[in-house]
C-alpha cells in the first residue's frame, strides 16, 4: 500500500532531493534551496528577486495573505517588492459575485499598502475546491552588491527574532475557528485576535528593509518562518546557512493572545503558522544595533540565539534543559484542520 504523505510542506530531505536534481543557467545568482526565501536572477544591471506562494489555510481576507507572504520573502532577499501576479481559484457552488469582488480588494489592498503594482493572473472557479486558493507570484529588484544571501552567516553570529510568534496562526484560528472558540473567549478578545492579521500584522518589510539599509554587510541573513512555525523556519535557516545553531526557548517573544489559544486547542505556537516574525543573523557586534533599530521603529525584537559551527547541532535550552529542536511534520493549523477540530 502507497504510503501518503500529510497535510502541509512536503518533508524537507524529499524537497532537497528535488531542488538538488533542477539545472540552473548562467543568470540564476541565487538558486532554489531549503531555507532560501526566494530566487534572483540578473538582469542587465539589477536583480530580478523572485517567489511564488499559495494561500491554502485561509479564506477571510485571502489577498492580504497572498500578497504579504510573498513580499515578506522578495524582503529578506533585501529586495524591494514591485509587481505581484496572483492566480485566484474560487470554488464551484460558493462562489457569488460578492466573493469574487471581496478576493480583488484584498488583493488591491495590500498591494496598495506596499507600494505594489498587480500586474495580472488568473482567476477561475474551479471543480473540487470548497474553499478560495489564492497563488501569488511576486517580483522585486535589488543592486547585485545589496542582495542578502543566507550562505554569508558565520559561527557565532546572533540570531534575532523580530516581533514575536505566531502572528498568522492567531489570526487564522481566531477567524476560521470561531465556533469553536465562542464557547471560551467573549467577542472583544476573538476580534483582538482577528485583528492580529493588521495588527501587529503578518508584513516583515519594514523590519527587513530597515536591517538591511542600516546594517549593510553586518547582515548576513534573513527569513521568515511561516509555515510549520518558528521551529521549521530555525530548520530552514540552519540548512540555509550551512551550519547549525542554539536557541533559547525562554527568551523567544509569544503573544499572550497566542498562548491562551493554543492552550485551548492544544496545539503548540513553535509549530504555529508564523508570519509577521522575522529571524535575522546578524554580526555579534551589530546585536545591539540591530535591536535598537527596531525598538526605535516601534518593533519588538530579541536576542534568540547564535549559530553554531556543527550543522547538526540544532538545540533548544529551555527550563528543563538542552533539547533537540522540535520537529513538525505538518504546521500545527494544519494538523487541527486535519483532525476536524476547528
Amino acid at each position: 500500500m502507497a504510503e501518503y504523505l500529510p497535510v502541509g510542506k512536503v518533508p524537507i530531505e524529499l524537497l532537497a532531493e528535488l531542488l538538488g536534481e533542477l539545472p540552473a543557467d548562467e543568470s540564476v545568482v541565487l538558486a532554489p534551496g531549503i531555507g532560501r526565501d526566494a530566487a534572483a536572477v540578473r538582469l542587465g544591471e539589477q536583480l530580478l528577486v523572485l517567489k511564488t506562494d499559495p494561500i491554502t489555510f485561509a479564506t477571510d481576507e485571502i489577498g492580504w495573505y497572498a500578497v504579504n507572504v510573498n513580499a515578506n520573502d522578495v524582503a529578506c532577499l533585501g529586495a524591494t517588492p514591485r509587481w505581484f501576479l496572483a492566480t485566484v481559484l474560487l470554488p464551484e457552488n460558493g462562489t457569488t459575485p460578492d466573493l469574487v469582488r471581496r478576493v480583488g480588494e484584498s488583493l488591491r489592498a495590500a498591494c496598495a499598502s506596499l507600494g505594489v503594482s498587480l500586474i495580472g493572473g488568473h482567476t477561475e472557479i474551479t471543480t473540487g475546491l470548497d474553499r478560495p486558493i489564492v497563488a501569488g507570484t511576486m517580483v522585486g529588484v535589488v543592486e547585485p552588491g545589496r542582495l542578502v544571501r543566507p550562505d554569508r552567516a558565520e559561527p557565532g553570529d546572533s540570531i534575532l527574532l523580530a516581533r514575536g510568534i505566531a502572528i498568522e496562526g492567531t489570526a487564522i484560528l481566531a477567524r476560521e475557528c470561531q465556533a469553536r472558540l465562542a464557547a471560551h473567549f467573549d467577542e472583544q478578545f476573538l476580534e483582538r485576535c482577528r485583528e492580529f492579521l493588521h495588527r501587529p500584522g503578518i508584513s516583515v518589510v519594514q523590519a527587513a528593509r530597515l536591517l538591511h539599509d542600516r546594517l549593510g554587510e553586518q547582515l548576513h541573513a534573513l527569513h521568515d518562518p511561516t509555515e510549520g512555525g518558528l521551529a521549521t523556519g530555525l530548520r530552514e535557516l540552519a540548512l540555509a546557512c550551512g551550519y547549525g545553531l542554539s536557541v533559547d526557548a525562554r527568551s523567544i517573544p509569544i503573544y499572550p493572545e497566542t498562548r491562551v489559544l493554543c492552550d485551548v486547542l492544544e496545539l503548540d505556537p513553535l509549530g504555529l503558522i508564523a508570519s509577521g516574525a522575522l529571524l535575522a543573523v546578524v554580526e555579534p557586534d551589530a546585536t545591539g544595533e540591530a535591536l535598537a533599530l527596531l525598538k526605535q521603529a516601534g518593533i519588538p525584537a530579541a536576542h534568540i540565539g547564535r549559530i553554531e559551527a556543527d550543522p547538526a547541532r540544532l538545540e533548544l535550552a529551555t527550563d528543563a534543559g538542552i533539547a533537540p529542536l522540535p520537529k513538525f511534520p505538518v504546521d500545527e493549523l494544519a494538523r487541527l484542520f486535519a483532525e476536524g477540530r476547528c
